[in-house]
């Protein structure tokens, strides 16, 4: 299966495009139920001199385990964190290429199980990794007839 790239956003600090702070993460479905994506992290999101921030570690392993059920861009699956469980196994570094996965795990309708780890993307070292429970967001809370208004779609490269 070739990668099919995800929707981004406006202003998600993750994958908002038009956010003047964020990740700007493009994802990709590498097949079903797997999703990819590389960052650099830049200086200013390091916790210490070299290191990305523990912080900004959670955020990455929380969007890309939830985009591992988020489906097609014209009927996405969009979900809130109800858990997620943090392995920070080794320093996450600044400036060096990235790898990041999540998998989908357990569908339990209203919520699912998955799974995001964070890896130097030279070695294929694991670095950090969790365990995450996603909560569908109820229909009354998001209006995906106005997704458009979010930005929300696929970007070209």
């Amino acid at each position: 299966m070739s990668k099919i790239k995800q929707p981004n956003s406006r202003h998600c600090f993750i994958c908002g495009l038009e956010n003047p702070v964020g990740l700007h993460l493009h994802v990709y479905e590498t097949e079903p139920g797997v999703v990819e994506t590389a960052y650099t992290a830049p200086d200013h999101f390091q916790g210490y001199p070299g290191v990305l921030h523990g912080g900004i570690v959670a955020a990455i392993l929380d969007e890309v385990s939830g985009r591992a059920f988020m489906g097609s861009a014209e009927t996405p699956r969009f979900m809130f964190t109800g858990k997620l469980e943090v392995k920070y196994r080794k320093n996450v570094p600044i400036g060096q290429p990235l790898k990041i996965i999540g998998r989908a795990g357990k569908d339990r309708k209203k919520f699912v199980e998955c799974w995001a780890g964070i890896f130097d993307a030279e070695s294929g070292e694991l670095l950090a990794e969790a365990n995450a429970i996603h909560i569908n967001v109820p229909p009354d809370k998001l209006d995906t007839s106005r997704l458009d208004e979010l930005g929300w779609k696929v970007y070209p490269d």
